[in-house]
């Protein structure tokens, strides 16, 4: 049981308070941007699309800092989520994978915003092999050890095929990544101390599917 005043350690705040308090950023980020200096739970609330009472809740997390009937300042807010969600840091990220979605990704500009830089790419195909996407060289995967120790890359970007993916991973783990972001449509596997997030686009659109047929069927 956490004593009042405590604070919990980054490590242990639960993922779906993580996953709500990057929206909070968001949404903060944007109250920035129109000059809203303080901002309640209640409007913070309506503007992550949650209640109240569970932004009030997330937010405890990081400590008592808010004004019982003023709300929150709002940079100072976002200040703390931002250390909190490791954002004061640029971090270096590669993909690899330059198709479709790969190519896209490149083109994002929101993770620079976020301060993540995108310092390379690599392909196997030598058609894209030293071309330009998004300002961005393409680079042979065969050199990504080589890149990755000489950038201190952090991050790791799959958007290869599903049956390319656990090589990959296995190369970006030797070469010394410590965080993998899987958009292949399969399971990987990767050691106990790397970080693994997975986008599967099809098992998105596939549980929406069930609450749309579960609706139809009410």
């Amino acid at each position: 049981m956490l004593l009042k005043g405590a604070k919990l350690k980054i490590s242990e705040i639960p993922e779906p308070t993580i996953m709500r308090l990057t929206v909070y950023a968001r949404c903060l980020t944007d109250l920035v941007k129109q000059n809203v200096q303080v901002v309640s739970s209640e409007k913070l609330a309506n503007e992550a699309g949650v209640n109240a009472a569970q932004v009030r809740k997330d937010l405890s997390y990081l400590g008592s800092f808010g004004r019982r009937g003023v709300g929150y300042e709002t940079n100072h807010l976002l200040n703390k989520i931002s250390i909190c969600l490791g954002l004061t840091k640029e971090r270096s990220i590669v993909i690899v994978g330059v198709g479709k979605l790969g190519s896209a990704l490149l083109g994002y500009q929101g993770f620079l915003e976020k301060g993540f830089k995108m310092v390379a790419a690599f392909d196997t195909d030598k058609r894209r092999i030293g071309s330009s996407i998004g300002g961005i060289e393409v680079i042979d995967l065969e050199r990504v050890d080589e890149i990755i120790k000489k950038k201190n890359v952090e991050i790791g970007i799959i958007a290869v095929p599903a049956e390319a993916a656990q090589k990959v991973a296995d190369r970006l783990v030797v070469a010394g990544i410590k965080s993998i972001l899987n958009f292949a449509p399969v399971v990987i596997k990767v050691p106990e101390s790397i970080l693994l997030r997975r986008v599967d686009l099809s098992s998105e659109l596939e549980i929406l599917s069930h609450y749309l047929n579960s609706s139809h069927k009410e």
